[in-house]
């Protein structure tokens, strides 16, 4: 399904988005499906988010929006400290709930919600995992943020930290990509920054997955 969000366009070119996925957890180290559970940032996730602060601080932030979770409020909590602000929480931003899959192994889902697991893989964008959501609900959510951001601030540049799905999820309902190829199309590992750009002829990613501001050590770490 492509979600269409013409709503979403701007007259000015000069208001940017950057999507910042959370540092690593155990549950990224492992990968394992992670939504509504929220473990800590591991050692190496706060020095991810610490990395992210020193890259970044010197940007003119307008204003911050973060998911909720734990993972999330201290992957931004060095920015927050070194800038003055605030991240402004919602909803909107938090993960896919991934119902009775949290915290399970590809290969546990795969065998106990077989037929499940088969569904979602072949259209996340309606079939949700057991008991969780699909990926249209996390497009609907999530680009009420979007839509927020756009009536409050018309140029500057907005902090988006969230998560790998629901970033996913978001960059193709905005650049108009079939939200249940979200999983195949777009990489987000953990403490990548994504950028949009608003401008007449609507969304333009400027930057996917970027992250060269950590070192190699932390770029070349297991998990996702």
């Amino acid at each position: 399904m492509v979600i269409c969000t013409p709503v979403l366009e701007l007259t000015t070119l000069s208001l940017t988005l950057y999507f910042l996925r959370h540092g690593q957890t155990t549950c990224s180290r492992e990968n394992l499906f992670c939504g509504v559970i929220d473990p800590e940032l591991t050692p190496d996730g706060l020095a991810m988010a610490q990395a992210f602060a020193v890259a970044y601080k010197a940007i003119p932030w307008t204003a911050i929006f973060s998911s909720p979770m734990k993972r999330t409020i201290a992957t931004v909590q060095p920015l927050c400290e070194a800038t003055g602000l605030q991240p402004e929480l919602r909803d909107g931003l938090k993960e896919i709930n991934y119902g009775k899959w949290e915290g399970n192994t590809v290969a546990t889902v795969s065998q106990e919600f077989h037929d499940d697991y088969l569904r979602w893989s072949a259209d996340p964008a309606w079939y949700p995992p057991t008991e969780g959501e699909p990926a249209v609900a996390i497009a609907t959510r999530a680009l009420q943020v979007i839509e927020e951001i756009k009536e409050r601030f018309n140029d500057g540049n907005v902090l988006i930290v969230a998560h790998k799905a629901t970033i996913r999820i978001t960059l193709c309902a905005l650049l108009g990509i079939d939200v249940g190829r979200f999983r195949y199309r777009l990489g987000c590992p953990v403490g990548s920054v994504s950028i949009v750009e608003f401008g007449a002829h609507g969304p333009l990613l400027k930057a996917l997955a970027d992250r060269t501001h950590l070192s190699e050590e932390l770029r070349s770490l297991p998990g996702t």
